[in-house]
């Protein structure tokens, strides 16, 4: 890699202009990184007819990282399964660059306690990794409808668990818990098999749990300190993490890191495109800021720099500085002046 990290950046929908412009002024002020705009989401399909136009899969597959804010919006909403969907673009762009691993940190800040719904003394001292499975499960399975019928296929491979389950265990600091449904469901059995295995040949010194997703939805709620490396499929992880935000306060709070195999990986918040609110200059840039982090720590190999970001976010909030998300009235930009002066 030159010393110049080229990236490709994804604005997206919604407030997701609005938000890529305060990374770029991050980027800026951080220096040795040059980036290029590209359609994705309902702004690709309005332009492109497709939600992941080949420009930028081709785009993204040439670059050092690629940094995305949000996709989707009610003016792409259809129930006819033909029409074009803004999700797709992101599931395409998964699959495209074989992002099969998808890490989303939940780790309250202090000056966020209060923001919780849940008490303090439940929240306190959790830091936990939802490590979900990314290109396989019932997202990407078979999906048909006839005679007033619908079905979605939902199958994995013991190669697709063999190596999420890995990125789990590495990743662990702890335990690991996987999370399945194996009293109802085969793939979930083959699942619970399989990382058995992984953990039983390679990782014995791990501790490892089986939690049924019920069981686990509840124990997030009731324990989540008690949490370190949560592994678990596609549907199930991205129901399980949004679940996990509101443990800091809110969703606009955390951000995401979606990595492959030798290719560039996908960064981005977890929180959607909120249309409601876009161009009020009211969206929180906050998990923009740490997606960006996770890119230049996972994706630049700059750890320096990541904790630079990390720490600003932080004296910002221990400063006091609120947006309305989290019970405030600090718009964007003044979140953007504020954490680049703390940097």
């Amino acid at each position: 890699m030159s010393d110049t990290a080229h990236i490709i950046t994804l604005p997206g929908d919604g407030i997701g202009p609005e938000i890529m412009d305060a990374a770029k002024r991050l980027m800026t002020e951080l220096g040795g990184i040059e980036w290029a705009d590209h359609d994705i989401g309902g702004v690709a399909i309005d332009n492109h007819g497709t939600a992941l136009p080949h420009e930028t899969l081709d785009a993204a597959k040439r670059s050092d990282a690629v940094l995305l804010a949000a996709v989707g919006g009610p003016k792409w909403d259809s129930t006819n399964p033909d029409d074009p969907r803004p999700e797709q673009g992101l599931l395409g762009i998964r699959k495209g660059l074989d992002l099969f691993a998808n890490l989303r940190p939940v780790k309250p800040v202090p000056a966020l306690y209060g923001s919780s719904p849940l008490r303090e003394d439940r929240i306190a001292g959790t830091d936990l990794l939802v490590i979900r499975e990314l290109t396989g499960g019932i997202y990407f399975g078979e999906k048909k409808r006839e005679n007033g019928v619908a079905t979605d296929i939902c199958s994995y491979s013991e190669s697709e668990i063999e190596r999420i389950a890995r990125v789990a265990f590495k990743s662990a600091r702890r335990k690991v818990t996987s999370v399945d449904k194996a009293n109802v469901l085969e793939t979930s059995r083959l699942w619970r098999e399989v990382a058995t295995r992984v953990h039983d040949t390679e990782f014995p010194d791990v501790a490892f749990e089986h939690l049924l997703v019920d069981n686990a939805a509840m124990q997030l709620v009731a324990a989540p300190s008690t949490f370190d490396v949560i592994l678990t499929e596609n549907m199930f992880g991205d129901i399980l993490s949004d679940e996990a935000a509101m443990i800091t306060g809110s969703i606009g709070m955390l951000p995401s890191a979606s990595l492959g195999g030798d290719g560039p990986g996908l960064f981005e918040p977890v929180h959607g495109s909120a249309p409601d609110i876009a161009g009020t200059g009211k969206a929180n840039p906050m998990a923009m800021f740490l997606s960006t982090a996770m890119m230049l720590r996972h994706g630049l190999n700059r750890e320096q720099d990541a904790a630079r970001v990390e720490s600003a976010v932080d004296a910002v909030l221990a400063g006091g500085l609120r947006t309305a998300d989290l019970g405030g009235d600090a718009g964007t930009a003044e979140v953007v002046d504020a954490v680049l002066a703390a940097l």
